[in-house]
């Protein structure tokens, strides 16, 4: 009996508790994944090639829309590639911006309170789904708006889904509020918008929840912990939340135009005692989030290299992914006037777009009184972009987008290129050998149970044998074109038609041919 108990009670020990997740262990993993690579070696130089324009560019914007300052940055492969300035930090005693100026980066500040999140959670401490009242106790009594709503959760604030207003004007007055005046908020009811988990509705009080969540957690100001477990590990020495720690010719005063004139905006401070911070009380320079950039370059593509970060690289990943869709543009026009349908979305911390070429960019901006700031990075193209400027929401999000397209057009940069896996080869060669009269391909062994009952052989018979005899000789077999590591196509190059060929592979160990379609495609 007493043993019984005892195997009860290791089984009871061995879940987390309530509100507790489990750590994250590292994965084994099979040898042989061939991550994305770049084709051309010249690509560094040819980007290089566009810095003058880049330059001119953001020195035009910075007059054109009256900013005292502005810094910026190219990240390639990692390295921060490019750093420019101009203009002032602090207009009346002339201090010149530089690449290690400190500017309030405001909302940009979200992904890093996000990534502290995911490292608790690698770590054991939480659960994303987890109820946030669990780890701010005055949560527990909200009045939802509806009967069937859920419980908010880590998630629904990561994501923007907590069915909060959207509250930008009067969110930026609240970075100095205390945690006892952010406890007396939720106290006296929050008015929502939405029921939770229904829709995004972006939310600098979800964000001032995830601060106070990962105090409660760590046992540390959320400032101390993302300091020592993010920022400090990335070399990222000088970038704090408060103002008056910043040596006064590093730091970036925020102004606002108005009358005319430049107006000097009043530095909001960064409560010690608070966690409104969390959202947007940041301050970095140029220098120093170009490693922070690169962290999130360092995530792609999927390898097996040693994995040395701060936070996982598949962490890093998923902070990436669209977890919440915000929105469709059918007609969505890139500042030169190229228009690409693109697709909006918002994962943790992070906005997410994905245009008509495929091309996906990850990133922020932010904005408070004084200040204005912008980064996206392009994972399969290994670049990103970071821009500052010391006026009221100084718009950068459009300048930015629009030097990222000029550079892969100039440059010609091609986004990273699959390499053919082993198995595909194989089953491309064996494929060869069946293809088209099909002599013994039943008893092959490279053909999943599914794929005869689903393509009877007398059929595939007369099928190939009219399509081949409409090609003439086979002149050549073309590359394979690896969609995944499973699934790719190759041509067939007829004397008359080309011949496509695609297959998908099973999931099994070897993976065998579930699905093949073979058809005729244009001559090219």
């Amino acid at each position: 009996m007493r043993s019984t108990v005892l195997i009860l009670l290791m089984f009871l020990l061995s879940f987390p508790a309530a509100g507790q997740g489990r750590r994250v262990e590292s994965p084994q993993f099979a040898p042989g994944y061939k991550p994305a690579e770049f084709s051309d070696q010249d690509r560094l130089e040819r980007i290089k090639k566009t810095f003058p324009a880049i330059e001119k560019m953001y020195k035009e914007h910075a007059v054109r829309n009256h900013f005292p300052g502005i810094a910026y940055g190219i990240v390639v492969d990692g390295k921060l590639e490019l750093s420019g300035s101009d203009g002032f930090t602090k207009i009346e005693k002339k201090t010149p911006v530089t690449s290690q100026s400190l500017f309030r980066i405001a909302s940009m500040s979200k992904s890093f309170t996000a990534m502290a999140i995911l490292k608790l959670r690698d770590d054991g401490k939480l659960s994303l789904d987890d109820p946030a009242y669990l780890y701010v106790p005055e949560m527990r009594n909200l009045k939802y708006p509806t009967a069937d709503s859920g419980h908010i959760t880590i998630r629904h604030l990561l994501t923007h889904g907590a069915g909060f207003p959207e509250d930008n004007p009067w969110g930026d007055r609240q970075l100095a509020d205390t945690n006892k005046e952010l406890a007396a908020l939720i106290e006296n009811q929050i008015s929502f918008s939405n029921p939770p988990g229904i829709t995004y509705e972006y939310a600098n009080l979800g964000f001032a929840l995830l601060g106070r969540i990962i105090t409660k957690i760590s046992g540390k100001p959320y400032q101390q912990y993302i300091r020592e477990n993010i920022l400090r590990p990335l070399g990222m020495n000088t970038s704090e939340w408060e103002y008056s720690k910043i040596a006064p010719d590093k730091l970036a005063h925020g102004y606002r135009w108005l009358n005319e004139k430049w107006n000097e905006e009043q530095l909001l401070h960064d409560q010690a005692d608070g966690s409104w911070g969390a959202m947007g009380s940041m301050i970095s320079s140029i220098d120093e989030f170009s490693r922070y950039m690169a962290l999130h370059l360092s995530a792609w593509p999927p390898s097996s290299a040693p994995d040395n970060g701060p936070i996982r690289r598949d962490s890093l990943r998923e902070m990436h992914q669209p977890w919440r869709l915000t929105g469709m543009q059918p007609n969505f026009t890139y500042p030169g006037g190229r228009v690409c349908a693109s697709v909006m979305g918002y994962g943790y911390g992070l906005g997410w777009q994905r245009d008509c070429d495929g091309r996906v960019y990850i990133g922020h901006g932010g904005g408070l009184p004084g200040f204005g700031s912008h980064w996206r990075v392009m994972p399969d193209y290994g670049i990103g972009i970071v821009a500052y400027g010391n006026v009221t929401y100084a718009g950068l999000g459009n300048i930015n987008l629009q030097i990222l397209d000029l550079i892969i057009r100039e440059a010609g940069l091609k986004p990273r290129q699959l390499p053919v896996s082993a198995i595909l080869e194989k089953r491309k060669g064996d494929l060869l050998k069946v293809l088209p009269n099909w002599e013994n391909a039943e008893s092959s062994g490279i053909f999943a149970e599914n794929f005869f009952p689903d393509n009877p052989i007398d059929l595939l018979k007369k099928q190939h044998a009219e399509l081949w005899a409409k090609a003439g000789r086979i002149v050549s077999v073309k590359e394979m074109n690896p969609q995944n590591q499973l699934r790719g196509s190759f041509v067939l190059e007829g004397e008359k038609i080309d011949i496509l060929v695609f297959f998908t592979l099973s999931p099994e160990n070897p993976p065998l041919i579930q699905q093949l379609i073979v058809r005729e495609v244009a001559k090219r």
